[in-house]
């Protein structure tokens, strides 16, 4: 099987089910595998002071006005999971706390995710390694120490994983992204390992898939220009089609390393190889 690629929809969808919905049909469109959200508990994951402290915002003028807007619920994730089932792509989501985790639960999904924020929070990690299914755990912030920790919860319920090599920055300049930490972490951990990116283009993308990327995350847009502090990091349409096009390329044309002569070459030598030996 080749790369897998993932869109991440995330809280780009800004609330608004009609938008998640166009999201869910690009990822389609163009090719991608699977679609991601983000579910949090705005109470559990930010404190009081921080939700009470200003911030202008479609929704209001304080913190928690925007965090509350960009969350969906149960009445929406039921209709996102008809929609994606409807479309014939699958989607999941990474919980940001232990009770978007249970709120995930019933949904069949097929894969977990742990962000990057939640690699050092063991609560959490239990609960989705003792599910068993196939994980992508994000690495960005995150330390060897950390990341061994970490792998061992999934390793002790014996449940599949794959790192995601990742830098937490909104978004990431291309001399930010050191692409070959993928081999240093293939090398490190001997598992699978992808690439979680967000920089502006897609080249960073397209060489962790010739670097031995299994997976690539990206998150997409409608209008990268839209309200929110994930658009200006995403990819539209037209970046997200070259991306699925470019990295599908990659395996076809590394190839298998072995050297030969094509047929097609057979005939370009009888016209170019003129001089031949008596």
């Amino acid at each position: 099987m080749g790369v897998f690629i993932i869109a991440e929809i995330g809280i780009n969808h800004n609330g608004d089910l009609a938008i998640a919905k166009q999201l869910i049909d690009l990822a389609k469109e163009c090719g991608c595998d699977a679609v991601k959200f983000q579910k949090r508990t705005i109470d559990i994951v930010y404190t009081l002071d921080f939700l009470a402290s200003p911030r202008q915002s479609p929704w209001g003028s304080t913190q928690r006005h925007q965090k509350a807007g960009l969350e969906f619920g149960k009445k929406e994730y039921d209709e996102l999971d008809a929609y994606c089932q409807d479309m014939g792509i699958p989607w999941f989501a990474s919980a940001w706390d232990v009770e978007s985790q249970k709120f995930l639960a019933p949904y069949n999904r097929p894969y977990n995710k742990v962000a990057s924020a939640m690699l050092t929070y063991r609560p959490l990690l239990e609960m989705i390694a003792a599910e068993g299914k196939p994980t992508f755990i994000s690495t960005g912030m995150s330390t060897f120490d950390q990341i061994a920790a970490a792998l061992e919860i999934f390793q002790k319920h014996r449940t599949p994983y794959t790192l995601m090599h990742c830098i937490s920055t909104y978004p990431c300049p291309d001399e930010d992204c050191h692409i070959r930490t993928i081999q240093v972490l293939k090398e490190r951990y001997r598992c699978p390992v992808g690439y979680s990116g967000h920089e502006l283009g897609i080249l960073p993308s397209v060489l962790a898939v010739a670097m031995g990327a299994e997976a690539i995350e990206r998150h997409i847009t409608l209008d990268r220009a839209m309200y929110g502090s994930d658009q200006a990091a995403s990819l539209e349409k037209r970046g997200l089609q070259l991306l699925v096009r470019d990295c599908r390329l990659v395996e076809v044309v590394l190839s298998d390393g072995q050297k030969r002569i094509l047929p097609a070459e057979v005939e370009v030598e009888k016209k170019l190889r003129y001089f031949r030996e008596p």
